[in-house]
């Protein structure tokens, strides 16, 4: 475990056990304060969530959403549409050389 002063939005939702939605809502109730650093980072105290953790005031969050076959492939197709468009187009551009 590192020893840093400041940790991250992510890094206190491992912590806590909670989604990183929950760790902004925490924030703006007022439950744990938020540092800016350079007006870009935002950054929580470590001693302040070890605080809070240890309070017994945050409810872990363990439900885990399943994730369905179609979602799979929904995902696979979003994230690889480039490569899925070029190897369609190098299969038309081969088909072309050498069946013309």
């Amino acid at each position: 475990m590192t020893t840093t002063q400041f940790i991250s939005v992510r890094e206190t939702s491992q912590i806590l056990g909670i989604s990183e939605k929950k760790v902004m809502d925490l924030i703006e109730e007022k439950k744990l304060h938020a540092y800016r650093i350079a007006d870009k980072f935002l950054r929580l105290k470590r001693s302040e969530v070890m605080t809070l953790r240890n309070s017994g005031h945050v409810t872990r969050e363990d439900h885990q959403i399943a994730y369905t076959t179609a979602e799979k492939v929904k995902d696979f197709l979003y994230f690889n549409d480039f490569y899925i468009g070029a190897t369609f187009a190098v299969c038309m551009l081969l088909y072309i050389i050498f069946y013309s």
